[in-house]
């Protein structure tokens, strides 16, 4: 069985977001960048999948510029087996990103795509159901638990009432949820090993796919600062605070 997992490059998620000053986006430069949280644990699952001899070949790819190399080393490290860099600076929307994932798929025919069910720098959690729809197969979005066995995905997932278990038929595509599992700590000589794993970079052009954008970014711009908060001497000071400055009483 192949497994795709794609993985994408963000800011990490230690690291406190600056706005351009134009306000036209996030200024990145500079700045540690790193896996995509929700991606590793879908790359974690797929080497699990593999240990446990359901799956044979894992293939990680990412779509962005030359340094995207840096997290599909690190998706070889936890132990991906092969890694591909659709190469492109330009800055991808979803629906874009899923039609250069559908090209992939036409070419890989993977028995499942496993990927994260958002990035965190644009929340969208749309790429894997729009990848789904474009392949015409079954989706399970948010998962918290994977069994695959028979050609059938069974899944576990995380929804507004609870947890909801379903079967799709492969192929198909699956997102990964928060809970799903605890991703690897990438060890020296694994990091080591991945130098030595295949690494294929092609230009996004190759893939012939639609991508121009469909949305526009007006501006961007940074939550406004919180105020301090006050200390009442008692709730009769409460009262009064609330009654002649807040007008709530």
């Amino acid at each position: 069985m192949k497994l795709l997992v794609p993985v994408k490059r963000v800011l990490d998620f230690n690291v406190k977001v600056r706005v351009k000053a134009d306000q036209s986006g996030v200024d990145l430069a500079n700045l540690k960048m790193s896996m995509n949280p929700f991606d590793e644990i879908a790359v974690e699952e797929a080497v699990r999948l593999k240990e446990k001899g359901v799956a044979t070949d894992i293939l990680a790819v990412s779509i962005g510029p030359m340094q995207a190399q840096d997290t599909l080393r690190t998706a070889m490290a936890m132990g991906a087996d092969r890694a591909l860099l659709i190469q492109t600076d330009e800055d991808l929307q979803p629906l874009a990103v899923a039609k250069v994932l559908k090209a992939l798929v036409d070419i890989e025919q993977p028995d499942l795509v496993i990927l994260g069910k958002q990035a965190i720098d644009g929340d969208n959690n749309a790429v894997g159901q729009m990848l789904a729809a474009l392949m015409g197969r079954p989706q399970a979005t948010f998962a918290s638990k994977i069994e695959v066995s028979g050609g059938v995905a069974t899944v576990t997932r995380e929804v507004d009432g609870g947890l909801q278990t379903i079967a799709v038929d492969l192929p198909a595509v699956i997102t990964a949820d928060l809970r799903l599992n605890e991703p690897r700590f990438a060890s020296l000589p694994n990091i080591m090993k991945a130098r030595k794993k295949p690494l294929d970079i092609k230009p996004l052009a190759e893939f012939g796919a639609d991508t121009a954008p469909r949305l526009q970014v007006t501006k961007v711009s940074e939550p406004e600062t919180r105020k301090a908060g006050i200390k009442v001497a008692g709730a009769a000071d409460l009262v009064a605070r609330l009654k002649n400055e807040a007008g709530v009483l």
